[in-house]
């Protein structure tokens, strides 16, 4: 089966091509190379360069590939420029899917897994946070995922265009093999943070606030180690091919950790000191932010297999030691 990997030489993307490999797919991947890396792409899949927004590159590529599903990670991400570039969020995020969706149509691919973010959560009713909860983004980020998941339902009952959406908090480590990794400019996310710390690279990890109602009192998010991302998602595009069904889940670990609990297990992991320093707080920060996965795991049988904190950061390690300039290095 051929399936078509939107974002693959992204983050969780290239870890998503390579276990599709792994499992005898047959896979094509299409990126701006705006964020992911050309390194980072399995030399197994071809990868075509350009923009789903553009409708000419987009038909090259369907036109020569007889594509039998979708997995779309193209988007930016980063909540913050969201908030002061809200039209540059909204025309990607929401027109590049909405063109490949159309081109799906034209030539007739039915299935597409769409990975979309606890972000569209907001600020969440309760905690563990629940499929069923009310998606209130506080960010253009997670509103243009929101978007596109209405334009996904709209598309199912008017041209039977089946989906699966993931929505996913925050991903972490890297490939078992060590090839492939985290690498990010700018780098926002927690773990590659602190290991950039414990490199030399940054003299210190700042903690966003201490006086959260938590019992360290720092935030508590929920960690989930890429391969099971990856894992998720090959799942969820079988199941939905299988049953044409179109469906939604939460995917995460099921249980959080403090930001100084991450940062006493990477000083645990990897033997460094790694200098932390309490900074004011980020607005908008939610104090507790944890999935329940149970509809996942009892649907499609998921079952995370680096479910611990220690084995996540462990694997974010080797790739970090092995590449603290990220790509550059290779």
């Amino acid at each position: 089966m051929k399936v078509l990997v939107c974002g693959g030489a992204g983050y969780i993307g290239s870890h998503t091509v390579k276990e599709l490999l792994e499992q005898g797919y047959d896979v094509i991947v299409v990126d701006s190379l705006e964020t992911g890396h050309k390194k980072a792409v399995d030399e197994r899949a071809p990868l075509y360069v350009g923009n789903l927004s553009d409708e000419s590159f987009l038909e090259d590529v369907f036109s020569k590939h007889s594509i039998d599903a979708v997995i779309d990670f193209a988007a930016y991400s980063l909540v913050g420029e969201s908030v002061t570039e809200p039209a540059k969020y909204f025309e990607n995020n929401i027109g590049g899917t909405l063109s490949l969706l159309k081109k799906m149509r034209k030539y007739n691919v039915k299935y597409i897994v769409f990975s979309s973010t606890a972000a569209t959560y907001g600020e969440p009713e309760g905690i563990p946070i629940l499929e069923s909860d009310k998606t209130v983004p506080t960010n253009p980020y997670g509103e243009s995922k929101l978007c596109v998941e209405k334009i996904l339902h709209w598309f199912d009952e008017a041209y039977g265009t089946k989906y699966a959406v993931l929505r996913y908090f925050n991903a972490a480590g890297a490939h078992k093999s060590g090839t492939i990794g985290e690498d990010h400019f700018p780098e926002s996310h927690l773990i590659p943070i602190i290991l950039q710390t414990a490199l030399g690279k940054r003299e210190f990890i700042g903690i966003f606030g201490d006086d959260y109602a938590t019992e360290d009192g720092t935030c508590i998010r929920d960690y989930i180690h890429v391969t099971d991302l990856a894992q998720a998602h090959i799942l969820a595009l079988e199941k939905t091919m299988e049953e044409n069904k179109s469906r939604t889940y939460n995917l995460g670990n099921g249980k959080g950790f403090s930001v100084k609990e991450v940062v006493e297990m990477a000083r645990k992991v990897t033997g460094k000191e790694i200098p932390a320093k309490i900074e004011p707080r980020r607005a908008g920060d939610p104090s507790v932010l944890i999935a329940s996965s149970e509809k996942i795991i009892k649907e499609l049988g998921w079952e995370p297999k680096y479910n611990t904190l220690e084995e996540i950061i462990a694997s974010a390690w080797q790739w970090h030691q092995k590449h603290p300039n990220g790509y550059e290095d290779k």
